[in-house]
């Protein structure tokens, strides 16, 4: 049995560097050969496991929860295993476990954090046992993928039914995870967002449970903050929104940081207040998640928050870039919630913006683009004045044209360029403040790429320019 896990082993090492070598990124195949040639792989390595795992899954922020905890704890001190760039099927987690051990199918590490595809629940479930599992939310996502959200929330339930080792980390204000606690009888910690006097009593975005998940009577909502996010209650069954054990009030942005207070157990934390350098409010519920998760497994509070201050986010995760004077930020889109709050975050900024958007529809962007009808473009209309430039690129960009005009962009404003590079060049290059740049899945590396190319070339071009003079 160890003679096959070491060829395993080897055999995915091997696919890893030989796809590098071809110049792709090497996240899934190895996992996959190594699962070929030995089925139990995974569930071996992960059995080495000295401490605990935490797998992270939900609809959006995995990626960035994922990372969150993994750096606290990094910092904390620990030896970890994270599947960082993303790749959260099945054979990229395999891919993360095997890149961790040595060539004799040993691996020396304390955590194992795991981002988890909500379509691979049940097969992570099975092979990681993992000791806690974080839900972030639910929202709709690439229908023709994943199926029907009921259908996904179900598999993920049923999964979830035999993990009696588990504790779960849910988002008190969805209530499609709040349900978890009581449909899979698991042992439950939850975070949420407190309302204040700027959270909105009524909800003009696409929105996934109007209905009570156990009685199917309509839910009353006190305040929304995005989505079905919010302080809800069911006025047949008593369903409603949970007290928070971990909860967050927000105090503003001041030097590129969001500001929260903490409270834990309803007490405020002592020199508790969190600070991130991601803008929004889905960022905000990320770091919530990563807190409640590593205060879970014993990291002390100022570790934590120490770690979230030094955050830095993944690839398209409301990146940050430098473009000469100007700002840039880079956002992955994939569903309306999720394009929804990168909006709103946009519309919130001060000063005057330039967009970029480029819409895939390859099978991993999902081919049916009609989702971007249900994503609230509105406010760009109702704020158009200080949205100078919005350019529309990908395979399907005149589709997003014309989704921006019948929402109330001025035509004149609006323009198409299949030639990806001059486009981005362009949006960078206006004379606005700052630059929003969105991608769908597919063209995420592709953007990401050339936006650094142009930051690096505009960044020598002026030490040049400091040199000469």
């Amino acid at each position: 049995m160890k003679l096959r896990l070491t060829s395993a082993i080897f055999a995915g090492r091997s696919a890893a560097k030989l796809s590098r070598t071809c110049g792709y990124d090497g996240s899934s195949l190895p996992g996959m050969l190594a699962r070929v040639f030995y089925p139990p792989a995974l569930k071996e390595l992960a059995a080495q496991v000295r401490r605990d795992i935490i797998v992270v899954s939900g609809t959006n922020g995995k990626t960035t929860t994922a990372n969150m905890i993994a750096g606290v704890l990094l910092e904390a001190g620990f030896k970890v295993i994270s599947n960082r760039e993303g790749a959260n099927m099945i054979s990229g987690i395999t891919t993360s476990f095997i890149m961790s051990s040595v060539i004799s199918g040993k691996i020396d590490c304390d955590y194992a954090v795991i981002e988890a595809d909500e379509a691979s629940i049940p097969d992570v479930l099975n092979n990681l046992s993992p000791r806690v599992v974080v839900l972030t939310n639910f929202f709709r996502d690439q229908l023709d993928r994943y199926w029907e959200m009921e259908k996904v929330i179900g598999v993920i339930r049923d999964s979830l039914r035999g993990q009696n080792q588990a504790t779960l980390v849910l988002n008190a204000d969805d209530p499609l995870v709040a349900q978890f606690q009581d449909t899979t009888g698991l042992h439950s910690h939850f975070f949420g967002l407190a309302g204040n006097e700027n959270t909105s009593k009524v909800n003009t975005q696409t929105r996934e449970a109007k209905f009570c998940p156990f009685c199917g009577s309509a839910l009353v909502y006190d305040y929304f903050h995005y989505g079905q996010l919010g302080a809800y209650s069911c006025p047949d069954c008593g369903f409603k929104r949970p007290s928070p054990q971990v909860e967050a009030i927000p105090l503003g942005m001041a030097d590129g940081l969001s500001s929260f207070r903490l409270t834990c157990q309803g007490e405020t934390v002592p020199r508790g207040i969190m600070e991130i350098q991601t803008q929004g409010l889905h960022n905000l519920y990320n770091a919530l998640a990563a807190f409640t998760a590593s205060k879970l497994v014993g990291i002390d509070v100022q570790t934590i928050l120490s770690s979230l201050k030094k955050y830095r986010p993944a690839i398209g995760r409301a990146e940050k870039f430098k473009y000469g004077n100007k700002q840039a930020y880079l956002n992955l889109v994939k569903n309306p919630a999720g394009f929804n709050q990168g909006l709103r975050t946009l519309c919130e900024a001060r000063g005057t913006k330039d967009v970029f958007i480029a819409l895939n529809d390859n099978f991993a962007d999902s081919r049916d683009v009609s989702w971007i009808w249900d994503v609230d473009f509105e406010m760009l209309g109702a704020d158009h004045k200080h949205l100078k430039h919005f350019l529309c690129s990908g395979l399907r960009g005149e589709d997003m044209a014309l989704r921006l005009k019948y929402a109330g962009v001025p035509a004149e404003k609006i323009a198409v360029n299949t030639d990806m590079r001059r486009a981005i060049k362009a949006a960078l290059g206006g004379k606005a403040g700052a630059t929003y740049i969105f991608s769908t899945y597919t063209a995420l590396r592709p953007v990401h790429k050339i936006v650094k190319s142009l930051v690096e070339k505009r960044d020598a071009s002026d030490q040049g320019m400091s040199s000469v003079s």
